[in-house]
C-alpha cells in the first residue's frame, strides 16, 4: 500500500512561523508520490481518521519527535578532508588547506567517493536538502549531481568559478566557466529533485568579467540560484577593497555585476553596515549564517538581530570545512552562544524554525520542503529525545516544549537522529 503512517510527537512550523506540536500525532504520507498526505491528532477518534488508516501498517515511536528533514544554506562537500585543519583564518586556511585538497577533485573517481561520504554524513545528521559548492571542476560537480539523485535528495549545487589568486591547476577562465556552468545548468537544473547554483568563490578570486558572466547566467537562467561569500574576514574585505577601488563596499561589488536578487544566498556577512542591510533587504538577497565556521576561524560574531531589524531574509548553515560539525543541532548551539555575545536571544522556536521552514524560506524552496502541508516532499528526520544518558536525564527534567526543544540544540547531535526519510523512504536508520 502507498500509505506509510507513522506515529510520534510531531513538531513542524506553519507559513506564519507558528509551530504545530502534536504530542501524538500521525504523520501520513505517500511513498509512491515521495509527499506529506497530511498530519493529524492521534487521539482523534473520528470515524473519518479511522477510515484513513483502514489498512495501513502505522509505525509509532516512543521518546521521539518527528520533524521535517533539516536544510543546511551553505556547506562545501569538496572540504569533508579539510575539516579540523589548526590554526589559521581564513585567507591562509583557504591557501594551506582548502585549495591542495580541491585539486585532487579533477579526478571523478575522487569525487565520486568523497560525495557518496559527504551525502551519507548529511543524512545521518537529519539534514536533507543544503546548497552545496563544488570545486572548480565540472567533473566534481557532475559527480555529486550523481550521487544526490541516487539518493533522490533535493539538493542544490554549483561549480566554482575562479580565474585568480588561487593555484593555476584550480583557476578557470572566464569563458571555460561560462561555458561548463551553463551545461551543468542545462545538465542538471529540475532534473529529478536537483537544482543549480551559480558558485563565483568570493570576490577575490573572480575578475570584473568573470563576475560579469556569473551575472549573464543568472540573467539567462531564471530560476537557477547564486550562492558566494561576503564580509567574513576584515583582511578578505580589505583584499576586496584593493581589488575593486571603485566600489563602495564588497556587496557593492557583488551588486555592480548583478548578482543580488531573491535567489542569491551570501554566506557570513559578518562585517556588514547599514548601507549593507538595507540593500540586502532591498533586493531580498540572503545571508547564510555560518556560527561555527565563524568561531573557527575566528571571523567575528553575525548580527542576527540587524537583519531583523532591516528585514533580511536569514537562514544557518553548517560550512563545513570551515564548520565544524556536519549537524545542524550543534550549529544552532553555537548560534545561541554567538547571539549571547551580541546581547540577543535566540529562542528554541525561532532556530527550529530556521532550520526547517525558515531556510526553506531563503532558498524559494516553501512551497516543496519545510513543513508537513499537505502535497509537500515528504522528508523528515525522526530525533531521539533519550539519545545520550545526560540528554535522557535532562529531557526528564523539562516540562515544556520549548524546553524540550532548547535542551536537544545544546545537547543533541549526530546520536540524536534515529531515522532519516528522504521523499518517504527511509535512507538512514541509526
Amino acid at each position: 500500500m502507498a500509505i506509510k503512517a507513522f506515529r510520534s510527537s510531531i513538531l513542524h512550523f506553519k507559513e506564519d512561523a507558528q509551530a504545530e506540536y502534536f504530542d501524538d500525532g500521525i504523520l501520513l504520507v505517500d511513498s509512491e508520490t515521495g509527499t506529506v498526505q497530511e498530519v493529524v491528532d492521534a487521539k482523534d477518534q473520528s470515524s473519518e481518521l479511522a477510515a484513513k488508516l483502514d489498512g495501513v501498517e502505522i509505525t509509532a515511536y516512543e521518546n521521539k519527535i518527528i520533524m521535517p528533514g533539516f536544510i543546511d544554506t551553505h556547506i562545501h562537500y569538496p572540504q569533508v578532508d579539510v575539516i579540523a585543519s589548526y590554526g589559521e583564518q581564513l585567507l591562509d586556511w583557504l591557501n594551506n588547506y582548502t585549495f591542495p585538497t580541491e585539486l585532487q577533485f579533477k579526478d571523478p573517481e575522487f569525487a565520486r567517493e568523497t560525495a557518496d561520504f559527504f551525502l551519507n554524513e548529511l543524512i545521518k545528521n537529519g539534514t536533507t536538502t543544503a546548497l552545496v559548492f563544488g570545486t572548480v571542476f565540472k567533473e566534481s560537480v557532475d559527480a555529486f549531481f550523481e550521487a544526490s539523485a541516487k539518493l533522490n535528495t533535493r539538493m542544490i549545487c554549483g561549480k566554482v568559478m575562479m580565474n585568480r589568486n588561487a593555484p593555476d591547476g584550480l583557476c578557470d577562465d572566464v569563458q571555460s566557466s561560462f561555458d561548463d556552468t551553463q551545461t551543468l545548468i542545462d545538465t542538471w537544473h529540475g532534473t529529478g529533485r536537483q537544482l543549480y547554483a551559480v558558485t563565483p568563490r568570493f570576490a577575490i578570486t573572480s575578475t570584473g568579467e568573470q563576475l560579469e558572466k556569473a551575472g549573464e547566467l543568472m540573467k539567462n537562467n531564471p530560476g537557477v540560484y547564486m550562492q558566494t561569500h561576503l564580509s567574513e574576514n576584515k583582511a578578505e574585505i580589505a583584499f576586496v577593497k584593493e581589488l575593486f577601488p571603485e566600489r563602495s563596499s564588497y556587496l557593492d561589488v557583488y551588486d555592480h555585476y548583478g548578482l543580488l536578487g531573491p535567489r542569491s544566498v551570501f554566506a557570513h556577512g559578518v562585517h556588514l553596515d547599514e548601507t549593507d542591510f538595507k540593500r540586502l533587504s532591498e533586493t531580498q538577497s540572503s545571508i547564510s549564517f555560518c556560527p561555527t565556521s565563524n568561531l573557527f576561524l575566528g571571523s567575528g560574531l553575525f548580527d542576527l538581530e540587524a537583519t531583523k531589524t532591516f528585514n533580511v531574509p536569514v537562514s544557518v548553515a553548517t560550512d563545513v570545512g570551515g564548520g565544524t560539525s556536519f549537524s545542524m543541532l550543534q550549529t544552532l548551539n553555537e548560534a545561541y552562544k554567538i547571539c549571547q555575545l551580541k546581547d540577543y536571544s535566540l529562542d528554541a522556536r525561532q532556530a527550529f524554525y530556521m532550520m526547517t521552514l525558515g531556510n526553506a524560506k531563503t532558498l524559494q524552496l516553501d512551497d516543496k520542503i519545510g513543513n508537513f502541508e499537505s502535497g509537500k516532499e515528504a522528508d523528515f528526520v525522526v530525533v531521539d529525545l533519550e539519545s545520550t544518558p545526560l540528554m535522557q536525564r535532562k529531557q526528564s527534567k523539562c516540562k515544556t516544549l520549548d524546553e524540550v526543544l532548547f535542551s536537544l540544540m545544546m545537547l543533541g547531535d549526530d546520536r540524536a537522529i534515529s531515522e532519516t526519510y528522504v521523499a518517504a523512504k527511509q535512507v538512514y536508520k541509526k
